[in-house]
Order: structure tokens, then C-alpha cells, then sequence
């Protein structure tokens, strides 16, 4: 390796860590700024607990209208518990950090994508902006449907589900939190099902054809998968969450065949 290569070397290596330096500041700034905001952040954590939230009310009305009473969610009040000492503080420390990230995530980005960008073709620079802007929104977009659809209705039936009348749920802080969070980023990962498969398919490795073959099999694990992570057992709430993952296959044949239409030509 000349000296001329080293020196680029180690010149891409200071950039690197300017730019890593960068996006850590901008991270606590955006994790402490969620910490002082603490009635606001843990106000909107726990809403899916209060049987005021946005998404029961929405089923309520839906009840009213339809007269499926039997899927009126009614009133419930949920009781939590923490037993640990420090578990309040270092829950609210876990929490922000996770918040400041999210919020400060297009500044994250950007910065990443400001250094890789140089060493990209133009072609590639083309491809990169909207997979980067797609992958984003979409893992938004299944965050929020967790957040909004899956979590209240799975909360709402655990908090409520017995093995026997003498047993009380008291649920822990921490088993909360840590499966709103989980859920969240497991939504959030499946709404990136389009993007995953248009990155296959540029590399050669998927066709449309194959996708449309297995549509059956998909629609299969695709209820299964719904079923794991949405218990309540009714069909509105196991449709609600079924109905947007198989679309987002759907768009994943046309997104596939739209790659390589050569494929496709007569």
C-alpha cells in the first residue's frame, strides 16, 4: 500500500469518526431533551393501558355503528407494579434514549448517508436517496400500526386473561415497557418486506414469478404470524394486522417485477 493510499486511509477514518462523533451529540441532545419531557413521554407510553385511548374508542364507535357488541371493548383499568428500587429511574433513562434516537434518527441518517454517498456511482446515488426515504416511512408506518392497533388490543387481552379468578394481574414496569418496545421494532422490521425483497431482486435473486408461486404459502405465515403476536383470538383485530402485512407482499411482486421487467418482456 503507497503512502498516498495510507494517508486516503486514514483520512476516510478521521471523517468516520466525525461523523460518528456527530451523530452521538445529536443523540444525547435528543435523549436528554425526551428525558426532561417525561409526563409528555411516558403519557403517550402508557396510553395504550387507559381504556380512553384513541384505538378503543375507534373499536366503540365501530361497535355502535355495526351493533357487534360482542367486540366492544367496555371499561378496564390496568394496574402496574414496580419491585425493584432503581427500575423507575433506569426505565425512564432506557426510554429516553430510545426516544432521542427516534427523534433525531433523519439527522442519523443523513449524516450516514452524507459520508457513504461519495464513494457511490451516480446510478447508485439514484437508488440509494429513495430506498433510504421508503425504508424509513415504512418502518414508521409499522411502529405506528403497533402502537396504535396491535399493542392495545394485545395488552387489553393479556392484561384481562386468567388461569384462575384468584389470581390478579399486576403487571411489572419493565415487562410493559419492554414489550411495547419489542413489538414495535418487530412491526417495524416487517414493514420493510418490500424493501427487502426489491434489494433481492436487484441482486438477481428473486423474481416475481417466484413470489406469486408461493403467495399461498405466504398468506399461510402470514396468519400465523398475526396469530403469534395478536392473542385476543377476534377476527377484527387478527384481520386489522394480517390484511396491511399481505398487501405489503403484494406490492412486493409488483415492486419485484417493476426491478426486472426485462424479465417480463414478450
Amino acid at each position: 500500500m503507497s503512502r498516498a493510499e495510507v494517508s486516503s486511509f486514514w483520512d476516510h477514518l478521521e471523517v468516520l469518526r466525525k461523523v460518528l462523533l456527530r451523530c452521538l451529540i445529536a443523540w444525547a441532545i435528543g435523549a436528554v431533551a425526551a428525558f426532561c419531557f417525561k409526563d409528555l413521554l411516558f403519557g403517550l407510553l402508557f396510553a395504550p393501558s387507559r381504556d380512553d385511548f384513541i384505538s378503543y374508542r375507534g373499536l366503540a364507535w365501530l361497535c355502535q355503528q355495526t351493533g357487534w357488541q360482542s367486540l366492544c371493548p367496555g371499561s378496564f383499568q390496568a394496574s402496574f407494579i414496580n419491585t425493584e428500587l432503581a427500575a423507575q429511574f433506569m426505565t425512564h433513562i432506557k426510554v429516553a434514549i430510545w426516544a432521542g434516537l427516534v427523534v433525531v434518527s433523519p439527522y442519523l441518517i443523513v449524516q450516514l448517508y452524507g459520508f457513504v454517498a461519495p464513494a457511490l456511482y451516480d446510478k447508485e446515488k439514484r437508488h440509494a436517496a429513495p430506498i433510504i426515504i421508503w425504508g424509513t416511512l415504512l418502518f414508521v408506518l409499522g411502529v405506528l400500526m403497533n402502537y396504535f392497533i396491535i399493542f392495545p388490543f394485545v395488552f387489553r387481552f393479556l392484561d384481562n386473561y386468567q388461569v384462575y379468578e384468584e389470581v390478579k394481574n399486576q403487571i411489572s414496569l419493565s415487562s410493559y415497557v419492554s414489550t411495547l418496545l419489542l413489538l414495535s421494532l418487530l412491526m417495524g422490521v416487517l414493514f420493510e418486506i418490500p424493501i427487502v425483497n426489491y434489494l433481492l431482486a436487484k441482486a438477481g435473486l428473486l423474481q416475481a414469478e417466484t413470489l406469486r408461486k408461493y403467495r399461498r404459502h405466504a398468506i399461510v405465515a402470514i396468519a400465523i404470524v398475526a396469530a403469534v403476536i395478536t392473542p385476543t383470538g377476534d377476527a377484527v383485530t387478527l384481520t386489522l394486522v394480517t390484511l396491511p402485512i399481505y398487501l405489503l407482499y403484494e406490492a412486493s411482486i409488483l415492486i419485484v417485477k417493476r426491478t426486472n421487467p426485462k424479465q417480463y418482456a414478450t
